[in-house]
């Protein structure tokens, strides 16, 4: 495998963490964005992967990038709805309706994410650590 690959294959990984990361960030952010109905309230927002395989054969057989395919926004929940019939978004019976989202998940889905990206940057800067002992072989 060439050392461009390298860079090539990380540099994909580090992309999808940020967008993982991203997603993480929104939702974690709008925990508290209500609505009146579960369609109203925020939704959160999952990425979603694949790997490309750029070459089957050779040197690069088994290498694959990471390719961010789509951000899906998660389908409306009515599980976290809440009495609160002083609230100007609560609904004729007083309910109004929060995210459906999992804090413990999403912090343990930002370390998982983190420790990735943080792995991705490792892979790279091994390559220039390669690359700069390549270089100095020739002097």
């Amino acid at each position: 495998m060439k050392l461009d690959n390298l860079y090539e294959i990380s540099g994909s990984a580090l992309n999808a963490q940020m967008v993982r990361l991203n997603t993480i960030a929104s939702n974690l952010a709008n925990i508290s964005s209500a609505g009146s109905t579960p369609e109203e309230a925020y939704r959160p927002v999952k990425p979603v992967f694949s790997a490309i395989y750029k070459q089957a054969v050779g040197e690069n057989k088994g290498a694959a990038l990471v390719q961010v395919d789509d951000v899906l926004e998660m389908p409306p929940s009515a599980k976290n709805k809440r009495y609160e019939p002083d609230n100007p978004l609560a609904d004729q019976e007083g309910y109004v309706f929060y995210p459906d989202i999992n804090v413990m998940q999403e912090m343990a889905d930002m370390l998982s994410a983190t420790r990735s990206y943080q792995s991705s940057m490792e892979v790279m800067v091994s390559a220039k650590k390669l690359q700069q002992r390549l270089l100095s072989l020739g002097e």
